[in-house]
């Protein structure tokens, strides 16, 4: 067996557990949440506080949901070939990468090129100013 088969071996067995363990993660946050929602009964604080959480609870099932879907779209990829390439300068991504974030869509330069635009290009905030009186003022 070549290296780069037993690479790409290694390679589909990691996105395959790191999928299967989700799945469970997933399916297992959605049960308790419906057990946790007919059980709910308490004041407005305690359906405050529920509130929050659930709001915690939602936003992370939907990055490992998100996560989810790029494992797929990484095993896609894999079938076809292109796994392992980046799709921006489509040099390879290294491995010590892939093994990190095994659905990678760039190789690190190309990231970090994308994480700078999308730095310079977000909305900045009004910046804090006090007007002449002393009060603030946004």
């Amino acid at each position: 067996m070549s290296s780069k088969t037993t690479r790409t071996a290694a390679l589909r067995a990691l996105l395959l557990d790191k999928r299967h363990a989700l799945q469970v993660d997933v399916s297992g946050r959605l049960k308790a949440g419906r057990e946790t929602r007919d059980r709910d009964v308490g004041d407005d604080l305690d359906n405050s506080d529920a509130d929050v959480q659930h709001g915690m609870d939602f936003t992370l099932l939907q990055m490992k949901t998100e996560t989810l879907a790029a494992i797929e779209h990484a095993l896609r990829r894999l079938d076809a070939g292109t796994y392992g390439i980046c799709a921006e300068c489509e040099d390879d991504i290294s491995e010590r990468r892939l093994r990190a974030i095994p659905f990678a869509k760039r190789c690190h330069e190309c990231e970090g090129q994308l994480e700078d635009l999308a730095r310079r290009n977000m909305p900045t905030r009004p910046r804090f100013e006090p007007d002449a009186k002393g009060s603030s003022a946004w």
